[in-house]
């Protein structure tokens, strides 16, 4: 086995171990199944691809180096990516929060699902009223489904001057 190969499975098993159980809240791209979220596959991936163009490129002594240093900023680059891929979670909550808080009569439950990530969740106007300020503002029920594991919230929102909405408590 040359020393390539060797690396490219340290680093595997490096980040693997890493993984919290069931994927960790607000990363898992897998709904628990496995453990390892979007952010880990995104880092040994990017290792793994950073360390085969860093091995091509390299010559002789300095050649690894290359490939330690390929790996190294492949996995970064591959970790900052999976991480962001995360974010269409929030965005669908997001959009489902505000259309619920601003069109929703209280008690009518809206629901979001993320379909690449199987991440769920719902939002329910609990109450609507007028704060000292003037703001229309709302009480609201939130569940949200991240890995099969769901956590539950209660807030406040008010509308701001611009027509979104802002969680105030």
């Amino acid at each position: 086995m040359n020393k390539f190969s060797a690396l490219t499975i340290v680093l595997t098993l490096l980040t693997i171990s890493c993984a919290p159980p069931n994927g960790g809240y607000g990363n898992n791209s897998n709904n628990g199944n496995s453990g390892i979220n979007k952010q880990q596959i995104g880092t040994v991936l990017g290792g793994i691809g950073g360390g085969v163009l860093g091995n091509q490129v390299g010559k002789g002594q300095g050649k690894t180096v290359a490939t330690i240093g390929g790996a190294i900023l492949g996995g970064m680059l591959g970790n900052s990516m999976g991480k962001s891929l995360d974010r269409s979670d929030q965005v669908y909550l997001n959009n489902s929060a505000n259309d619920a808080l601003e069109y929703s009569k209280t008690g009518a439950t809206a629901r979001w699902l993320n379909p690449d990530s199987g991440n769920s969740g719902t939002i329910t106007p609990t109450n609507t009223y007028q704060n000292n300020y003037g703001q229309q503002c709302r009480e609201f029920s939130q569940s949200i489904v991240v890995g099969g594991q769901r956590q539950n919230a209660y807030g406040n929102a008010c509308r701001q001057t611009d027509g979104s909405w802002k969680i105030v408590q």
